[in-house]
């Protein structure tokens, strides 16, 4: 089947269990989970005070964990062999393993908040969330991470903290300077309910989506991406060129006029990435409208303007996404297909689909089908519901 099933959270829990059991010989006190993401709309945007319109994936990292006596964390992942050994009496520093930066980052937020020093823990992590893929993994760990830690410490953060120390974990430790997008929709998410998220003021919103009419589809192209290649940071620049181009202090405050009257003195590149993000953001705002008002036709335009913008003027796209949006793009309403658009940081990764149930099994079919004829790489395909924010289970 090309749709591929989603693991659950007790099959994930019990998985993390078997492996802390394996290695630590340890019995799981606490388990946490956080999921993935998929922006359905509003790309690169969230650094530049916009809309965005995400929500949390049925895809999830969880962390099985249980105190060691010690001063130190042991952690290890099922994906990766290394063992990171953290003491936890002080402060962090980015050091191998990799993957460890994103927890050594959580950690020392803990730190400077002082919650700290957490009691010692053996821990294994688990994922479900595609690395690469577009679908924020990154922010999930964070996330996974901050909620054990919470539960360590018996001090529950604010949510919008958490999510904000995240984030800065990805600044500091992964050299990462991301929006806060990935971070409010893994620590937001609810069941059911997408999070539109003013990035200006730091403050989501929860738009309904329960019709099990609709199903979204997410293809990963199996294109991989680093966003620390520096591509990420030199679109980021752009915009911060822009808008010091057009004499404004938020980008909120921006018009496509303002974009257009600033053109000669911006050069081509800085215009094109501005002229996306005026237009992304009206583009979110309007899709919004439309999910309130069960209005999901309009959402195709706004969604094919979007993957155009970002493949045009803001040149995050790649040929394989290019080529799932222009398959998906072909089954069309007709077919049962209502939008569909590269998401995520680019450069690889995912589109998302938004197209009626009773067709997701034939787009999936074809998506899978045609993409492998042109490419000889099979996609990763699956569905989702918007899921729960980061808990402890």
């Amino acid at each position: 089947m090309s749709i591929q099933p989603n693991t659950s959270l007790a099959d994930l829990a019990a998985e993390a269990k078997d492996q802390l059991r394996h290695f630590y010989k340890k019995e799981a006190t606490l388990v946490a989970a956080a999921p993935g993401r998929v922006n359905l709309i509003g790309e690169h945007i969230d650094y530049c005070d916009g809309f965005v319109l995400p929500f949390a994936i049925e895809r999830h990292i969880l962390i099985a964990a249980a105190p060691n006596g010690t001063n130190e964390a042991r952690i290890r992942t099922t994906s990766d062999e290394v063992e990171a050994v953290i003491p936890l009496n002080h402060e962090q520093l980015p050091i191998a393993p990799k993957w460890s930066h994103y927890v050594r980052g959580v950690l020392e937020g803990f730190r400077t908040r002082n919650i700290w020093p957490l009691p010692g823990f053996d821990a294994l992590i688990v994922s479900s969330v595609p690395t690469g893929g577009g679908l924020s993994s990154s922010a999930a760990l964070e996330l996974a991470v901050a909620t054990l830690c919470e539960g360590l410490a018996d001090n529950y953060l604010p949510t919008k903290e958490k999510a904000l120390l995240a984030q800065k974990a990805e600044h500091d430790f992964a050299g990462v300077p991301c929006g806060i997008m990935d971070q409010f929709a893994s620590a937001f998410g609810k069941k059911d309910h997408l999070v539109l998220i003013d990035c200006q003021s730091a403050e989501p919103e929860l738009i309904p989506f329960n019709d099990p009419k609709l199903t979204i589809l997410i293809a990963n192209t199996m294109v991989s991406h680093d966003l620390t290649d520096g591509a990420y940071a030199a679109r980021r620049k752009d915009t911060g060129d822009g808008l010091a181009h057009i004499k404004k202090s938020s980008w909120r405050d921006a018009t496509a006029a303002d974009v257009e009257a600033a053109k000669d003195k911006m050069g081509d590149r800085v215009y094109r990435r501005s002229r996306h993000v005026v237009g992304e953001i009206a583009r979110t705002v309007q899709a919004a409208e439309a999910l309130k008002n069960d209005d999901f036709a309009s959402l195709a335009p706004l969604m094919a303007a979007s993957h155009v913008s970002l493949r045009d003027d803001f040149e995050v796209s790649c040929e394989e996404l290019d080529l799932l949006v222009e398959i998906a793009d072909g089954i069309g309403p007709a077919g049962g297909v209502l939008g569909s658009r590269m998401t995520g940081g680019g450069f690889g990764g995912s589109t998302v689909t938004l197209c009626r149930t009773d067709n997701a099994v034939d787009i999936a079919a074809t998506l899978e089908d045609s993409y492998r004829a042109k490419t000889q790489i099979t996609p990763q395909i699956f569905a989702s519901r918007p899921a729960q924010g980061a808990h402890l289970l």
